[in-house]
C-alpha cells in the first residue's frame, strides 16, 4: 500500500474511533442526565456552567460557544432549569444586557452526589492512560479540532 493510501487508511480508522467514542460518550450522558431528571443537554450546560464558572456566573453566550450550540437554545433551556432549582439566572453586573448564570446548591449537591460513579466511569475509560499521556493525547486532539474548524471554513467557502 502506498503511503498515502496508509495515511487516508489511518485517517478514516481514527474519523470511525471517534465516531464510536462520541456516541459512547452521548448514552454516558444520558445516563447522568436521568439520574438528575433533566435531558441530555441540560445536563450539557449543567456540566458547562460548571466548567466556566469562576465565580461570578457565566454568560449564555459561553456556554453556547463551549456546547457549540445556539445561545437561544441554551436560554431556554437555562430558564427551565433554573424552574427546576439547578440554576440561578442574575443580570451581569458588568452589562444588564446579558444573564449570568451560576449553579444552585442543588445541583452541586446532585453533582457531587455523582462524583464517586464518575470517577470510577472515567477510570474506566482512560484505563492505561497515564497524566503524560492524555496531556499529549489532549494536545493532539486540540490540534485536530482546531484543523477540523479550519477544513470546515475551507469547504464551506469552496476553497476544497
Amino acid at each position: 500500500m502506498a503511503e498515502k493510501d496508509q495515511l487516508d487508511s489511518a485517517v478514516r480508522e481514527f474519523i470511525w474511533h471517534v465516531v464510536e467514542i462520541h456516541a459512547q460518550i452521548g448514552d454516558i450522558h444520558k445516563s447522568w442526565a436521568q439520574m438528575l431528571g433533566i435531558t441530555e443537554p441540560q445536563w450539557l450546560i449543567v456540566m458547562a456552567i460548571d466548567e466556566l464558572d469562576e465565580g461570578r456566573g457565566v454568560s449564555g453566550i459561553a456556554v453556547a460557544n463551549k456546547l457549540k450550540i445556539h445561545p437561544g437554545f441554551v436560554s431556554n433551556q437555562t430558564k427551565k432549569l433554573e424552574a427546576m432549582g439547578f440554576l440561578h439566572r442574575a443580570i451581569s453586573v458588568d452589562d444588564a444586557r446579558f444573564i449570568q448564570m451560576s449553579l444552585t446548591l442543588k445541583a452541586r449537591a446532585e453533582i457531587g452526589n455523582l462524583s464517586i460513579k464518575r470517577q470510577a466511569l472515567n477510570s474506566t475509560m482512560f484505563d492505561g492512560l497515564d497524566e503524560a499521556s492524555l496531556a499529549y493525547l489532549n494536545k493532539r486532539l486540540a490540534l485536530i479540532a482546531r484543523n477540523s474548524r479550519l477544513a470546515y471554513q475551507k469547504l464551506n467557502i469552496g476553497v476544497l
